[in-house]
């Protein structure tokens, strides 16, 4: 039987993380607008974490593409802290353990990349989502940081790295 496993993203995959990253937004009832739903990257995932200081993975499972995560400075920040961006996984993806490692995954080369914090946005009813970023030291932040453009995000969270 094989396994997921967590690799840095491929020209190649660009259809694809597309597809999955809609999907759970869709799955969710997240809004349109106001959410990476509507961010003009969101097709070519893998041309804009070529810049540096940045990194995007994707969760492969037999050929397929179920899940992904990356990271980037924080737009419109000053500082030494990357944003947690564009983590979504399919339902076949979750409860495997595989969401802890793509943050492992993602903090490790950040740190490399001398970012001292990690913030991110998420919705109030992605609860598992929530408990996720929690266990993995992620705090509550009373408001957001920088400019995401993803204002229908109102759960900000952080974590010294």
């Amino acid at each position: 039987m094989s396994t997921a496993f967590i690799r840095p993203i491929l020209k190649k995959d660009n259809p694809k993380i597309a597809k999955v990253i809609r999907q759970v937004l869709i799955d969710f009832g997240v809004p349109k607008v106001g959410t990476a739903y509507a961010d003009k990257t969101l097709d070519t995932l893998y041309e804009v974490y070529q810049k540096p200081r940045a990194a995007y993975f994707v969760v492969e499972y037999e050929g397929n593409i179920i899940g992904g995560g990356g990271f980037s400075q924080l737009d419109n920040f000053e500082g030494s802290v990357c944003e947690l961006q564009k983590m979504y996984f399919l339902p076949e993806a979750r409860g495997k353990g595989l969401g802890k490692q793509m943050i492992e995954s993602c903090l490790e080369i950040a740190k490399k990349h001398l970012y001292n914090q990690c913030y991110l946005e998420t919705m109030p009813y992605m609860e598992a989502a929530q408990k996720l970023y929690k266990r993995n030291g992620f705090e509550d932040l009373t408001g957001p940081m920088g400019d995401t453009g993803h204002f229908s995000c109102t759960v900000h969270m952080i974590k010294n790295i």
